[in-house]
């Protein structure tokens, strides 16, 4: 089966058609939900975007005709904006997350203060998917879609999404009575990646799509339903890792066994010691886990650390991407916090085919 999307591209050669609409970008980071909407023949106007170094590399690659470097409690209470971000097709954003991962605290850091890598002034993360909300009652987009981790649909976290559905209502949205919970491997993605899609439909378009049942309107489906065959490690992988034979972890890589998936599983088997669970050792017959924007991975291929391209290869960023100076880990950070540009083509292809091209 033939992909739809190549994961193994670049922008030099990209064709950007520009087609489909226009689509504002939220919590932008680098742009990997921007190349995705592009890719699908989207013209992506603009972001706003609270880190500094993550907008300077979306303005080197993406030349937005619009840019705020703000936090989006001060961006939705412009009274500036131009008139284009009133006539959007789609209002994109991610919202960060560290909140609800399974990584992380969760309940225990609900509520709470914190401040990002990058020194940004303090937020309240779970409150920001609400800001973005508000953001979407001002502008009146056609379409919002908000992504965030899987870990939104477990425990506790389930209420916390019956309040995200009121606020699309109270915006004036329809929405599915469930989130998309959608996994990267299964797009065109070589990467297991795990995300929640929420796709809204602006009440007054959605009356275009509605059907009389048993009495009751019901909303418009969108069918997000991709079967495309997995890609594992082995043929993604670049021809040459990286050397960290000089660090502690570097010279641990060299005891791997076929079953290690971490380097938590050597330091129990050598050292009984509980560390690296999320430094993760990669096989040639498995797709790779989700990339995240923290500890280093590992080839069992070559007992190498991972390179550059190995990460932008895994999360279908362009290979002529324009980094810059975003930190000491080169690429990975800014890819582990994006969405995968190729898992946001596929959905926003059918946004378009399902809904846009009909209204």
């Amino acid at each position: 089966m033939k992909h739809k999307f190549n994961y193994n591209w670049t922008l030099k050669d990209a064709v950007f058609t520009k087609d489909k609409g226009k689509v504002f970008s939220c919590f932008a980071c680098g742009g990997g939900s921007t190349m995705g909407y592009k890719l699908a023949g989207f013209d992506v106007i603009g972001c706003n975007e609270i880190d500094p170094k993550m907008i300077e590399a979306y303005k080197a690659n993406h030349n937005p005709k619009y840019a705020y470097l703000e936090p989006i409690q001060t961006f939705k209470l412009r009274t500036d904006l131009p008139d284009e971000l009133y006539n959007l097709d789609i209002l994109d954003g991610s919202p960060p997350c560290s909140s609800f991962s399974m990584a992380g605290n969760r309940e225990k850091d609900w509520g709470k203060e914190k401040v990002f890598r990058e020194g940004q002034s303090e937020q309240v993360l779970d409150t920001l998917f609400f800001d973005f909300i508000d953001l979407a009652k001002k502008l009146q987009p056609k379409i919002v879609v908000a992504e965030n981790v899987a870990g939104m649909m477990m425990g506790e976290a389930k209420e916390y999404v019956k309040k995200v559905y009121v606020e699309f209502q109270n915006a004036g949205y329809q929405l599915r009575i469930e989130p998309y919970l959608l996994d990267a491997s299964t797009m065109g993605v070589p990467q297991k990646r795990r995300r929640v899609f929420f796709v809204a439909l602006r009440n007054d378009l959605a009356g275009q799509f509605m059907e009389q049942v048993d009495m009751f309107q019901v909303a418009p489906k969108l069918q997000l339903n991709f079967n495309e065959p997995e890609i594992v490690f082995g043929k993604v992988r670049s021809e040459y890792g990286k050397d960290y034979s000089e660090t502690e972890r570097g010279k641990l890589i060299l005891n791997a066994i076929e079953s290690d998936k971490s380097i938590s599983d050597i330091n129990m088997r050598i050292n009984n010691i509980n560390s690296g669970f999320n430094s993760m050792i990669l096989h040639d017959e498995e797709v790779r886990g989700t990339i995240t924007a923290g500890e280093k991975d590992w080839r069992f291929y070559d007992k190498m650390g991972c390179s550059d391209l190995d990460y932008q290869l895994c999360g279908s960023y362009p290979k002529d991407y324009n980094f810059m100076t975003q930190s000491k880990e080169g690429p990975k950070y800014m890819i582990g916090m994006s969405v995968p540009p190729i898992m946001t083509a596929q959905i926003a292809t059918e946004i378009y085919n399902q809904w846009i091209s009909k209204i």
